[in-house]
C-alpha cells in the first residue's frame, strides 16, 4: 500500500472496508491525506513522537513509543496506510470491547497477554509526563502508589498480574483508568499532521 497514488488499488480499500469502520470515501479521503504528509508511504516513529509533542504540555514521547506499538502490526519499525487505519479504526468507531482491548496492549508492553506492575508503571508514568502541567488527584501522586493500588483491587486471582478481563473489569468501575484510557491518538479522531481533508479532487 505504500505508493504515491492519489487512490487506493480498489482490492486495497475493499480490504480496509471489511477491517475497519470507515466508508470508502473516509478511507481515500484519509488516504490522500496520508500520502501528501507521508510521501514515503509510512509513519516513522520519529514522526508519530513530533505529533504526539504538538498535542501535550509535557513529554510525550514515551507515551507515543507505546502507542506507536499498537498501531504497528508486524513489528516493521513504521506504521504503513493499513495499518495506521486499523488502528484509527478503533479509537475513533470501535466499540467499547474493542477498544478496552487496544488499551490493553498499551499496557502489556512485552506482548504477553498480561499486565505486568512494571508494565503499569511505566505507562501511568509516561501518561503523567506528557500532562506535566496538570494537576493529579491526591491519590494519584505517586505512579507506584497508583499502581499498587490498582493490583491490590484488580488482580482477583493475586497473580501479580492483570489479565485481559480483570483488566476491562477494572476500567469499568474505576474512574481513574478511565482518565488514563482517554488519552489515545492526539486526543482526538486524527492526527495533527495526517489529516483526512485533502484540498485534492478525485
Amino acid at each position: 500500500m505504500g505508493n504515491k497514488k492519489s487512490k487506493l488499488r480498489p482490492e486495497d480499500l475493499h480490504e480496509l472496508m471489511s477491517c475497519t469502520h470507515f466508508s470508502s470515501r473516509e478511507i481515500q479521503d484519509w488516504y490522500r491525506g496520508f500520502m501528501k504528509s507521508c510521501p514515503t508511504g509510512y509513519v516513522t516513529l520519529q514522526e508519530f513522537q513530533n505529533m504526539y509533542a504538538e498535542f501535550f504540555d509535557g513529554d510525550a514521547s514515551n507515551f507515543a513509543l507505546h502507542v506507536f506499538r499498537t498501531f504497528d502490526d508486524d513489528r516493521s519499525g513504521r506504521i504503513d496506510f493499513k495499518e495506521f487505519m486499523s488502528s484509527l479504526s478503533v479509537t475513533s468507531r470501535g466499540n467499547l470491547d474493542e477498544k478496552l482491548e487496544w488499551a490493553f496492549r498499551i499496557y502489556d508492553i512485552n506482548n504477553d497477554g498480561s499486565i505486568s506492575r512494571m508494565e503499569m508503571i511505566e505507562i501511568i508514568e509516561a501518561v503523567r509526563k506528557m500532562h506535566a502541567c496538570q494537576k493529579w488527584p491526591a491519590r494519584v501522586q505517586s505512579s507506584v502508589e497508583c499502581t499498587d493500588r490498582i493490583m491490590r483491587k484488580y488482580d482477583i486471582d493475586g497473580d501479580g498480574l492483570l489479565s485481559l478481563g480483570e483488566f476491562k473489569a477494572g476500567v469499568i468501575e474505576d474512574p481513574f483508568l478511565v482518565m488514563m484510557l482517554q488519552y489515545k491518538v492526539g486526543r482526538s479522531n486524527r492526527s495533527s499532521q495526517i489529516d483526512s481533508s485533502s484540498d485534492d479532487d478525485d
